[in-house]
């Protein structure tokens, strides 16, 4: 499928790598498909984009912060406490039988297979969403007759399969809407 993406969603795809590395992800998200294709829109696109005000580095501000958010706050915290979890004291009680970093390295590590263990492979895994996103984004062209999946595509596929963390990074449920609409109309003149 990838020989069917233009230059840029090619670059785009990569720059999702990239950027979800640099954000200290373990996988690439739709998130960091997004990032990618505002990153390294097409011209068309960038307009679009740009009308919406939806920049590269406002995207990227939005996830490093949620990045650098715990994932156990003092909501979450209180939240177990009112079924009778104390967070506190499970935390301590896997220090105490795991060592003291142990809480900060539950999540395991990606299996990369024998070859990629032995070369140390950069590449982490896409999110079974981000590859929807993908497939979306093909189907999205098929329907339009597209022999190529732009960058406008990539986002039509993103806006299909759209989560909570990517809704929010458009501007909620009326943001993914209107971006589609400018998007299905840029594409309609194009035509």
């Amino acid at each position: 499928m990838f020989e069917k993406f233009t230059r840029q969603a090619r670059v785009a795809v990569v720059s999702a790598q990239d950027d979800a590395k640099e954000l200290g992800a373990k996988q690439i998200g739709p998130e960091h498909v997004l990032l990618g294709v505002v990153s390294n829109a097409e011209p068309g696109l960038r307009t679009v984009l740009d009308a919406r005000g939806v920049t590269a580095d406002g995207v990227r501000t939005a996830l490093a912060e949620r990045a650098s958010v715990t994932p156990l706050g003092a909501d979450d915290a209180e939240a177990l406490r009112s079924i009778g979890i104390d967070l506190d004291a499970v935390q301590a009680s896997i220090a105490e039988n795991f060592g003291p970093d142990a809480w900060g390295r539950a999540e395991p590590e990606a299996k990369r297979g024998v070859f990629g263990r032995l070369l140390g492979s950069g590449h982490i895994p896409f999110t079974g969403t981000a590859k929807k996103t993908l497939e979306l984004a093909l189907r999205e062209a098929i329907h339009r007759k597209e022999r190529e999946i732009s960058t406008a595509y990539l986002l039509l596929g993103i806006l299909r399969a759209a989560d909570p963390a990517t809704t929010d990074l458009l501007g909620g449920r009326d943001g993914v809407s209107a971006l589609r609409t400018d998007i299905y109309g840029m594409l309609d003149q194009a035509a």
